[in-house]
């Protein structure tokens, strides 16, 4: 059996080359300092998202992306499939969760000045995983097709439609027509399942060469003090730490789905009336919260305009930060923590206020 076994890995070797691996592995060190803890969250992202791609994949098997089937399919799934109400739920968890992590990596980062040179793609490719686990939350939530989740796509592919000249076009590729439809659910089924999974695969595996390329970066302040001067190797301490983070994810997603089980809902029905307090997942909610307290108009401008087009200056001033910020300026580096505690005040104050001005929501 063992000569069977290093027979095998020999043939591996020869064709991939994995004893090139190792050298890798034992050359890349972690700092130590009292930062370090934040390095374990990138890990745990990637470790949600694969979990996200297996539990997505078992749902394939069941699930018919059509206004007729989606409904009954799902339905099919959690009350006929055996466990089927269990991979669902933990599929509907932990894409809470990635989403979660993927917002406190990006404060912390920020906060960490980890954008900095020579980091600045790092960044980028970061912010831009950050559309698409968004992306992948907007796109996942239609498809049980049920009351809740389309009247919420209805409102939120309501709201490019306020963008001059293109709001129109994206309002209506987005929905694969004016109002959603059997078609607006194959659009997302395509999205979720296919493109946003896929530029996903492709920028986690820039983002983690540009991870190896240029090594975990260190806190100003923690390397002015030298308290960055110890490390660990990567494999196999920081891995196996690594590991424990995942299996205690796991355990706590499989605790959030037996206790509080995804529910169904009623099957969508565009002639129904709306919800009562209809509002989209929590990641969205200041978003949604803060265009409901502009007025109609502001100088003039349709105040639901100025709010979008605020996200998105926003959403370049993030992508532009590692730009602003240089290391060279002090006023700078303040400026971005300023701004890192101001937006994340922000979205929790406008997310509590989303769900407690109106608690029938």
């Amino acid at each position: 059996m063992r000569t069977a076994l290093a027979r095998l890995a020999r043939w591996l070797d020869d064709q991939i080359g994995l004893s090139g691996i190792a050298p890798l592995a034992r050359k890349k060190k972690v700092p130590v300092h009292r930062h370090t803890f934040w390095y374990y969250i990138g890990g745990m992202i990637l470790f949600l998202f694969l979990l996200q791609v297996a539990t997505g994949v078992l749902l394939l098997f069941y699930y018919r992306p059509s206004a007729e089937h989606a409904y009954e399919s799902v339905q099919f799934l959690m009350a006929e499939v055996t466990f089927g109400w269990l991979v669902r739920s933990i599929h509907a968890w932990g894409a809470n969760l990635m989403v979660f992590m993927v917002f406190v990596h990006l404060f912390s980062v920020l906060l960490l000045k980890a954008y900095r040179k020579p980091r600045e793609l790092t960044w980028i490719t970061g912010v831009l995983l950050l559309c698409v686990a968004l992306g992948l939350g907007f796109t996942g939530y239609l498809l049980p097709w049920n009351q809740l989740a389309f009247f919420a796509t209805r409102v939120g592919t309501e709201i490019p439609g306020v963008l001059p000249v293109v709001g129109a076009f994206i309002r209506e590729f987005l929905r694969g027509g004016e109002d959603i439809s059997g078609a607006t659910l194959t659009r997302f089924y395509a999205l979720h399942i296919s493109v946003l999974p896929g530029l996903a695969f492709l920028l986690i595996a820039l983002h983690a060469l540009l991870v190896q390329r240029h090594g975990m970066s260190v806190p100003p302040g923690v390397e002015r003090a030298g308290g960055a001067a110890r490390s660990v190797p990567f494999f196999p301490n920081f891995l196996l730490r690594d590991l424990v983070g995942w299996l205690s994810a796991l355990a706590i997603l499989a605790a959030m789905a037996a206790f509080f089980p995804a529910h169904l809902g009623e099957k969508a029905d565009a002639f129904a009336p709306a919800p009562a307090g209809i509002k989209p997942e929590w990641y969205f909610v200041f978003m949604f919260q803060t265009l409901k307290y502009l007025p109609a108009e502001i100088l003039g401008v349709s105040g639901e305009l100025v709010g979008v087009a605020g996200f998105g200056l926003a959403a370049l001033f993030l992508f532009a930060i590692p730009f602003i910020d240089r290391g060279a300026s002090p006023r700078a580096s303040r400026l971005m923590t300023v701004f890192a505690f101001v937006a994340l005040a922000y979205i929790i104050l406008l997310t509590v206020l989303g769900y407690t001005a109106n608690p029938e929501a």
